[in-house]
């Protein structure tokens, strides 16, 4: 259940937080339509296992106490994304895109864009690298069904919370509330930093150890 609440906590923060894969979301929602935004949304799933794998497949060879320093060190960064994201609620706008249908070709290049942007991006290298894959790899280790958790709560809510605005920006494109978006970074910075003592306390640990 640990490992699950991770994963949860993790997808829904890097979900709604504001990045260049947020933006291709609602802006092909408004160019394309919602079908666009859905695909746009789900590019997480077919972009991150090259990266997932291959951050697996270097720390699956490493001793425990490197993977206990790299969940440390994962949990650092979580404290500083935190810290990030709840400075940008302060003042964040929700990302804006030119309406108006364009053509299944325009929507069709949307979908490429978001893959692309996303295989390239440093943010899920950095996640895995540093936080993802130690975690994973310690869950396995102790309990399969566990990093299966982890990996269904983390994607279940990083594609269903950029789905989930996907929905809101079809059905009202002009009303969306500022105020409600900026509600929702701040608690996604709540979760992060209760994500980043989760994994300090179980790496610290066992680095300790």
């Amino acid at each position: 259940m640990e490992e699950l609440a991770l994963g949860v906590a993790l997808g829904f923060s890097a979900g709604i937080s504001p990045g260049p894969l947020l933006a291709l979301v609602l802006s092909g929602t408004l160019r394309g339509g919602l079908g666009v935004g859905l695909r746009v949304a789900a590019v997480p799933l077919l972009t991150d296992l090259p990266v997932i794998v291959l951050s697996v497949t270097v720390l699956a060879v490493l001793p425990e106490r490197a993977i206990a320093a790299g969940g440390v060190l994962g949990g650092l960064f979580l404290v500083w994304l935190a810290l990030t994201t709840l400075r940008e609620a302060r003042t964040a706008e929700v990302p804006e895109a030119g309406g108006g249908a364009e053509a299944r070709l325009r929507a069709r290049r949307t979908l490429w864009q978001g893959a692309l942007v996303n295989l390239l991006s440093p943010h899920p290298w950095m996640f895995w690298l540093t936080t993802g894959a130690p975690l994973l790899v310690a869950a396995w280790r102790d309990s399969p069904p566990g990093a299966g958790g982890f990996l269904l709560g983390f994607y279940g809510l990083l594609v269903g919370s950029k789905a989930a605005l996907a929905v809101v920006v079809s059905r009202a494109r002009h009303r969306i509330s500022t105020r409600g978006y900026r509600m929702l970074l701040g608690g996604a910075g709540v979760l992060l930093l209760a994500a980043s003592a989760l994994l300090l306390a179980e790496f610290g640990s066992a680095l300790m150890a």
